[in-house]
């Protein structure tokens, strides 16, 4: 019997993501993939919500998808992987609540349209301030040589923007003027004393999981399970 479409799997848990007390709070699906390994079928969610995820509670929330597709028919019996992750630091913003739950991290913008000077087109890196989605603008902490500087951006100009790997600690000065980073997030100047999604080392991962899965101090976390 052939495993359930990306669209059918989606279907499946946003009916059952609304119900109380199901996946330790609200949550978005942000992205699912069906694949084949082999004999088995390879089912990747990704989800995040705005005060980040601890190890045990994505870990209930693989267990409550979990339950959710075995129960559907569409399985049958056929064998399946089931790997619950977050995003992984390349993740792109494209939607408010991704620019919301990326303040005060480092981030590469390309903004379209004419700048001031003429050029069409233009590539910003800066760390991500406040998002002001009714308003249609998003605060950029840009380096200068007086210091940080905010600068704001319209959302209809930007292209594309990615969340950039930082292989230090931030400026306090640059972080402060973003207004610090989303309550609940991974915060690089007061590191929490238990892993969070955004706290996890190679040496913490899954053996058996996707490689791109689990990364240095910045990345996403996941937890699998397998299905016969």
């Amino acid at each position: 019997m052939p495993v359930p479409s990306r669209d059918r799997v989606i279907e499946l848990i946003s009916a059952h993501a609304a119900s109380p007390g199901f996946a330790e709070g609200e949550f978005d699906v942000e992205d699912v993939t069906v694949s084949r390994a082999g004999s088995r079928s390879v089912v990747k969610i990704v989800v995040d919500r705005d005060a980040g995820f601890e190890l045990d509670v994505l870990a209930a929330i693989s267990r409550q998808i979990s339950e959710v597709l075995d129960a559907a028919t569409e399985f049958g019996d056929s064998p399946y992987t089931l790997e619950v992750t977050t995003p992984g630091i390349d993740r792109p913003l494209t939607e408010p609540r991704h620019w919301r739950r990326a303040r005060g991290r480092a981030v590469t913008v390309t903004l379209g349209g004419e700048t001031v000077d003429g050029r069409v087109g233009e590539t910003v890196d800066g760390r991500v301030g406040e998002a002001r989605p009714d308003a249609g603008e998003i605060d950029l902490v840009i380096k200068s040589r007086s210091g940080p500087q905010l600068r704001t951006v319209r959302a209809a100009d930007v292209v594309s923007a990615v969340v950039r790997v930082e292989f230090s600690p931030p400026s306090p000065a640059e972080l402060e003027l973003a207004g610090g980073v989303t309550p609940g997030r991974y915060d690089p100047l007061d590191p929490p004393d238990e892993p969070t999604d955004l706290d996890v080392h190679d040496d913490d991962a899954d053996p058996d999981a996707d490689p791109d899965a689990a990364s240095a101090t910045d990345t996403d976390q996941s937890s699998e399970s397998r299905h016969q």
